[in-house]
């Protein structure tokens, strides 16, 4: 570099002096940078003290052990499974009992049991109103009531299914449909049509198996 004036050994000078103060500057700034990181490293033994390790006890903390997860997925499984199983097509007629009220009992319901139900031996704790609903609707409902009466316990229900009264031909859709589909269910035990004060030939009255 060719100086060729006072002014510009001046100048030189200058940029000396402004490259020395940034030197000095940043050299300040690291420093307290490093006292500050030093400072937050020893932030708690400066306020805390001195502190002495815990000496291993030997002893393990067992983790508890959590829940069985509930199978929600495997009941969906097996009501789907339980509604898929109903078939339109099976034909009830010769499980029925041949009387005027085609009751229906499994083989190992004994007769008097039928007629117990019939009498009004046990009380009605639940029931369902198909009356009304498409066939896939009713089918679908009396699947899910019959699930859910028998895990709440429900011994003995009433499925209402219409007498039919503003039905084509006045002819209850849903009555035959309904015992196929009973008749189809391991949960039933028996059902019978029911008596003039609980719906008549409107509604048939059904026996429950426990829940085991």
């Amino acid at each position: 570099m060719t100086l060729r004036s006072l002014q510009d050994l001046a100048d030189v000078r200058e940029a000396l002096k402004r490259a020395q103060r940034e030197a000095a500057e940043r050299e300040a700034r690291a420093r307290e940078e490093e006292a500050r990181r030093l400072r937050e490293k020893n932030l708690f033994s400066t306020n805390v003290g001195r502190v002495q390790p815990v000496a291993p006890s030997g002893r393990r903390h067992a983790r508890p052990t959590p829940p069985s997860p509930e199978p929600r997925q495997r009941e969906r499984d097996e009501e789907n499974a339980l509604r898929e199983s109903l078939s339109d097509e099976f034909d009830p007629v010769t499980l029925l009992e041949t009387d005027d009220q085609l009751s229906y009992r499994r083989p190992e319901i004994g007769i008097d049991v039928l007629r117990k139900l019939r009498r009004g031996g046990w009380a009605i704790q639940g029931e369902v109103d198909l009356h009304g609903l498409r066939r896939d609707a009713a089918r679908e409902r009396l699947t899910a009531f019959v699930h859910d009466a028998v895990h709440a316990g429900l011994r003995c229900v009433r499925v209402v299914h219409g007498k039919g009264n503003g039905s084509p031909g006045r002819e209850p859709v849903l009555k035959g449909k309904v015992r196929s589909w009973l008749i189809q269910k391991a949960d039933v035990l028996a059902f019978v049509q029911a008596r003039g004060d609980e719906g008549g030939h409107g509604a048939v009255i059904v026996l429950l198996r426990a829940l085991r």
